[in-house]
């Protein structure tokens, strides 16, 4: 079907610039991504990329595509363990010397910070997160990884060893046509109990490859 120039989705880079954190100086590339599709979902909001090392025209490079958790990274939320996997990504591709975190602007899994609360909500009253989603008319998991493509082309990323979980988003990415090499296991510690019951969601309704609680992480990933 043809597209019309006008809607097809674009990508730009807006801004870039070295950034310097604890584990490092990563380069921080931040695009302008145009779509309608995407901007329903929240990717319209300056998309960032965070570059360690040389990836240009590099094939195996660890990449963490990370969909940002404002209660977590911000307010230090004990619900998740999004602040925990974001910053072991940045420590893991420092260690290795190179790598990128493509971090998206999609809060709390693609249904937006107000809906996320509301779903809080629910779960205060004993819903777990998946049925919170559900019962507020939301999909268990409403991201969308179409930025994903030409961010990793821009940067010049030929393959990638994906930091993640989740299979489901090997799965989505490859349908989108990332060449994903192999997945890199993204294990953290538990902080809470809260974060531990959203964990077990996770494992037992979202098919993340996750140990189960109080089983102790595989050696070669404890940090």
């Amino acid at each position: 079907m043809h597209v019309p120039e006008a809607i097809r989705p674009r990508l730009g880079v807006a801004a870039q610039a070295t950034l310097p954190t604890r584990f490092g100086d990563f380069h921080a590339v931040v695009f302008h991504w145009e779509d309608d599709a995407a901007r329903a979902v929240g990717l319209s909001s300056e998309p960032v990329a965070l570059v360690l090392g040389e990836v240009r025209g590099a094939r195996g490079v660890p990449v963490r595509v990370h969909s940002e958790c404002i209660t977590s990274e911000v307010f230090g939320s004990l619900k998740c363990d999004c602040k925990q996997q974001l910053e072991a990504a940045q420590a893991e591709i420092a260690r290795r010397g190179a790598g990128v975190i493509l971090y998206l602007r999609q809060e709390g899994r693609g249904i937006g910070l107000a809906n996320k609360i509301r779903a809080y909500a629910l779960q205060e009253a004993g819903a777990d997160t998946v049925d919170a989603n559900r019962m507020l008319g939301l999909a268990d998991d409403a991201r969308s990884y179409e930025v994903v493509p030409p961010m990793l082309a821009e940067l010049g990323v030929l393959s990638v060893r994906l930091m993640t979980n989740n299979p489901s988003k090997v799965e989505a990415l490859r349908a989108l046509g990332v060449a994903v090499d192999c997945r890199i296991p993204a294990l953290v510690a538990v902080e809470s109990a809260a974060a531990a019951g959203y964990l077990d969601v996770k494992r037992t309704r979202m098919r993340h490859l996750l140990p189960e609680h109080g089983e102790a992480a595989p050696r070669s990933n404890r940090r």
